[in-house]
């Protein structure tokens, strides 16, 4: 019995041997690092920036009070920033109880102890299936941690999420309609920095995956070809 392996398995053994994964690699570290301390940093400065300016004076956020009381509101009334002209984006102030975008809102704890085990998971994907040449997804996943940290301290330091960014505000949806609960607005919610990293590194990690899955297909084709014409 000969001892010999196909192309095909030669391929895929060469493929495995060359793999290595990121948490070996210095590089994958820093930039991960890198874009996570560099997220936080924009995150967590412009909500304080935005909770210290866009009102008539600065928001103290009482976080005893918060967690005591849900009906607790230190935001005083105050007309919004137009931070993009032509009603594309504007500043206002609101304390979010819930997760991105406003959503299971009164839930403090369980997304306290979400963030922690998807803080760990995105860790372990990066370190274990990752390559430390997939710089796109390493991207990726530094933002996801980024946002989710940011919004975690928030969190654990006022009790709440401070939201401030309002897109597309005083447009409503056509024909009447409004969303479950009555708003009409095109955009109802609010929402900082973090929650758009948040997105944004999801969306760098479904294209990594979605390229990711074409190579390996066109590496597949292009095998299976070269096995063709040896046969």
């Amino acid at each position: 019995m000969s001892s010999d392996s196909g192309p095909n398995e030669q391929s895929a053994s060469n493929q495995k041997s060359n793999f290595r994964p990121a948490w070996r690699s210095t590089v994958a570290w820093c930039i991960l690092l890198l874009v996570v301390a560099g997220g936080l940093a924009i995150d967590l400065s412009t909500k304080a920036w935005s909770f210290n300016s866009v009102a008539d004076h600065p928001v103290h956020i009482d976080r005893t009070a918060i967690i005591e009381n849900a009906s607790y509101q230190p935001i005083p009334p105050h007309d919004s920033v137009v931070l993009i002209p032509g009603r594309i984006l504007n500043l206002h102030l609101v304390l979010n109880s819930g997760a991105v975008f406003g959503i299971g809102a009164h839930r403090r704890t369980f997304f306290i102890i979400f963030t922690v085990i998807a803080v760990c998971i995105c860790l372990w994907i990066f370190a274990r299936w990752m390559s430390e040449r997939s710089t796109m997804a390493h991207i990726g996943i530094g933002l996801v941690l980024a946002g989710a940290l940011g919004n975690l301290y928030d969190r654990l330091a006022f009790g709440r999420v401070r939201d401030f960014l309002h897109m597309l505000p005083d447009r409503h949806l056509p024909f009447g309609w409004s969303w479950p609960g009555g708003n009409s607005e095109l955009f109802p919610w609010v929402f900082n920095i973090a929650d758009v990293m948040l997105l944004a590194g999801m969306c760098l990690l479904l294209i990594h995956i979605h390229l990711t899955d074409r190579a390996e297909k066109r590496a597949k084709q292009n095998l299976n070809e070269d096995a063709g014409h040896a046969g």
